[in-house]
Formats: structure tokens, sequence, C-alpha cells
């Protein structure tokens, strides 16, 4: 197998020098928890943390080499150590020589909610019918970009990245660093709201993908949003002429055309530049039928095969923390637990409601809902936590349990009959669920990721009981 990096490559790409031997790296690691044998470790230094700090510890787990700049603590002067000025600069000069040398098309996501999703669906799709490679996780900030650029391989026939941003011109040096052949934008929606003055604004700031796509690339946008005309013309202002909509309008040209809503999966008929096609998405969620459309779009862009992604799209299966299902067993029988605790937004709040309300409970089970703060939504947040109240309802809730203090607004806002109890504290919150859930119930879990709900779902799968559920279809109640 080629190695990723040797130490003659990653030297010349950061500009730094080589002690030791001569090395070769088959992956990059900024975290000594989780280095693997072989990897080439860069010791970042951060407000918390000094990864020089770790050098020792990374290296006697197999690290190939360690890129650093300066002599860590512990460490033989002739082990094998890439010095460089600046590791955070070194590690975007390996994520920019990775991107130099890769000869595949290039795939960049970006949007208020879905990125996460869309990314790992295009991989899913693209890894049927090639050599493609992803991001892993949420890797998509100031250092999650070069990293993951710096994992591609050479001979990767498509490379997926996804771009996150919370301030204006965070995604102009990510954009620039990828260098995408096709720009992804899932949707437009009042997340991170705190730190700007408008959605406006938050559509501007995600329009800035398109000033790093690479000449006669394509934008991917979605035609059902209210901002379509506004991030469409920023993708023409930066000499982006193939702009493709997807979505439930009309002038979509990949177009959805009827759709069927289960338990754990989705029919979609849709139609791709006036093609039609039939699958099923192995998730269940109007929002998978959407990002199965900007994932078909982005395929054609691509140039992959648009029929063989469509079926591939089956294989889907919900992430960690994103829909992932488990029954958990409770006094009289066992609940279904819907795990959406990694992330919130209104937007992403109000589709986890439509699955929960697409989900039918058993015997005398109920809907519940249990939600955390949104975080980072400035002031609005008061009024976006109590704007939930309706969706829910409409979804057929029975009970909603909420915790926080940007949740109280919520919970005012919902009948009394509704109201499940609010919490203050993981704890408490744990404590009003174990006294009031039943067997049968369907509970929707989600928060932002700082409302730490992943502690209270960590807590209910402990159960030696609980089990993730098989991937079987049901019929939508």
């Amino acid at each position: 197998m080629t190695a990723l990096w040797t130490s003659q490559d990653a030297a010349a790409a950061t500009g730094g020098h080589n002690s030791g031997g001569a090395w070769q790296a088959n992956g990059v690691s900024i975290d000594s928890r989780t280095v693997a044998a072989g990897d080439l470790f860069v010791a970042l230094a951060g407000p918390k943390f000094d990864g020089h700090d770790f050098v020792a510890g990374a290296l006697a787990r197999g690290s190939a080499a360690a890129v650093v700049a300066k002599q860590p603590a512990k460490v033989d002067a002739q082990a094998n150590l890439l010095l460089v000025a600046d590791t955070q600069t070194a590690l975007e000069a390996l994520g920019g020589a990775a991107r130099a040398r890769a000869r595949g098309r290039i795939i960049a996501i970006t949007g208020s909610v879905g990125k996460t999703g869309t990314k790992e669906a295009l991989k899913t799709v693209l890894a049927a019918q090639a050599r493609a490679f992803a991001s892993s996780g949420s890797l998509n900030n100031h250092w999650g970009v070069p990293l993951s650029l710096s994992r591609m391989p050479a001979d990767s026939d498509y490379g997926i990245f996804e771009l996150g941003m919370n301030h204006p011109g965070e995604i102009n040096a990510l954009t620039r660093m990828v260098r995408p052949h096709v720009a992804v934008i899932t949707t437009i929606e009042p997340a991170h709201l705190g730190f700007f003055p408008s959605v406006e604004a938050i559509a501007d700031a995600k329009a800035e993908i398109f000033r790093g796509v690479e000449r006669g690339g394509a934008a991917i946008l979605n035609r059902d949003n209210p901002h379509y005309a506004r991030l469409a013309k920023a993708a023409h202002d930066c000499g982006i002429a193939d702009v493709i909509g997807f979505g439930a309008h009309r002038e979509a040209a990949v177009r959805l055309i009827d759709c069927a809503l289960r338990d754990n999966d989705s029919t979609v008929s849709a139609k791709v530049m006036g093609e039609a096609i039939d699958y099923t998405i192995g998730i269940a969620g109007k929002h998978w039928i959407m990002n199965s459309l900007a994932v078909l779009a982005a395929v054609r862009a691509a140039g992959g095969d648009i029929r063989a992604a469509a079926m591939a799209l089956a294989k889907l299966a919900p992430l960690s923390g994103r829909g992932e299902r488990h029954r958990v067993a409770i006094a009289g029988g066992a609940f279904t637990l819907i795990d959406e605790s990694y992330n919130a937004s209104p937007a992403s709040m109000r589709a986890a409601f439509a699955v929960l309300g697409g989900t039918k409970p058993e015997a005398a089970g109920r809907r519940v809902a249990v939600l955390g703060d949104m975080l980072e939504l400035g002031a609005e947040s008061q009024r976006l936590h109590a704007a939930l109240a309706a969706p829910l309802i409409d979804c057929g809730a029975d009970l909603v349990f909420t915790l926080g203090d940007e949740m109280r607004a919520l919970d005012k806002a919902l009948p009394t009959a509704k109201r499940g109890g609010h919490a203050s504290s993981i704890g408490d919150l744990a404590l009003l669920l174990g006294e009031r859930l039943h067997a049968g119930d369907v509970v929707t879990v989600k928060g932002s990721h700082g409302s730490k709900l992943y502690e209270l779902v960590a807590n209910l799968l402990a159960s030696p009981s609980a089990k993730s559920e098989p991937a079987t279809s049901k019929a939508r109640a």
C-alpha cells in the first residue's frame, strides 16, 4: 500500500526539518488518545492543552512521527520528529499539499442543518462506485478541515468535505483550502443567530463556499428555501454557471415528485434533470428525503452514476445522535428511544418532531419529546424556543420534557396537559423520566450539544437490556 505521507513529502509540504530516520505514515492524528500505529501525530497547541505534552505518549502508541514546533518533554532528540515553525500552519500545509496532489472530484458541503448527514450519504453512494474519501464525523472547522484534507489518499476518485461556521469569514478560509468542484448548501435556517444580525447574513456567510469553487464547478442549492435566489446570485457572482436546485419546487432540477414516510425508511419518486427515478432511503424522515435530493444533485454534478447512487441510498443507517433508534427496557416492557442528542436548531427540531409524529407508539404508549436548549440563538432565543410548541402539537406529541434556561419558554408555551416537566440538570431530568415513561412510548431526545443530553441517552442505554432497533419498516401511523 502506498504511504499517505513519507518523511520527505511531509517535510516538503510544511517546510519542516526531520530528525531521526526516514518514516512513512498511513494516517494523520491530532489526538494522542486515539492515535493509531503508523499515524503522523500533529502536536497542536490550543487554549486548554498543548499537543507537545502528549508527543511521548503518541510515539509510545506507535505513531510513525510527530510534527512539533519545539522539542517535546521526555522525547529523545533522535526520535522521528518533523520540526516546523507552527504546527497549525503545518497542518494546513499538509492539507494544501494533499489537495494539490488530488486528481479526483472534490465536493464541499455546508448549510444550517444536514451537513454531516448529507456528507455521510454522499460517501455511502459514491463509495459503491469508486474510491471515495470523506471527512470523519463533524471535522468542519479551522483544524478539522485541514486534518481531513491531509488524510485524503492521493488516488481518491472523490473527496467529500464538510465546512462549518458560526462567524462570518470562516467558510471563506475553509473553501479556499478545499477548492471544491461541487459546492452544496443544504439549507439556510436561523442557526447561530447569536453571531449574526439576520438570517440573510447567515445565507451570505454560507455563500462564502462559492469563493473556493474550481473553474467550471457547480453549486447545489435548496430550491425550496426562501434564500435560494440570494444564494444563486452569489454563486453566479463567483463565476459559477452551473447552479442546480433541488426540492419540491416545480423549477427544481432535482425534483421531489412523491414520497411515502415510514417508521424506519422512506420511498421516493423524483426527477433528476428530467429523468424519473424511484428509490428507498434507509432512514426515516422528510428531512432525509430532501438530503437525498441534494446527494443525487451532487453526484450528477461530480460525474457519478445517478441511478447507482439512488439504489445505494437504501444502505443508509442513522448516525449516532442523529436519529439512531434503541429499545430500552422498562417496567412492563420497553420504550423506543430516538437519539437526536448530537445538536439542535429550530429547523432540526421540527424535522425530529415530524419523525416522532410518524412513529406509532405501541399499545398504550405515547409520543414523548425530551428537549434541551438550542444554543447560539441570541436575542431571538426565547421566541424561537416558544415557537416549538406549535410543531410539537401538530406532530401529536403527548408529553414534552424540557431542560435548561432557554427551554423554559417552550415549557410555558405548551398546553398544561403536554407539560411533562422542566428540569435544570440532567440528573433531575432523568428522575422525571424515570417516574413518567411507560412501556410502549416513543421518546425523542434532542438538544444542542452544549445541553449534554447525550449524557442522558448514555444513562438510558446503560441498561443491559437496551439495544438498537433492527432496520425494518413498519406502516406509518
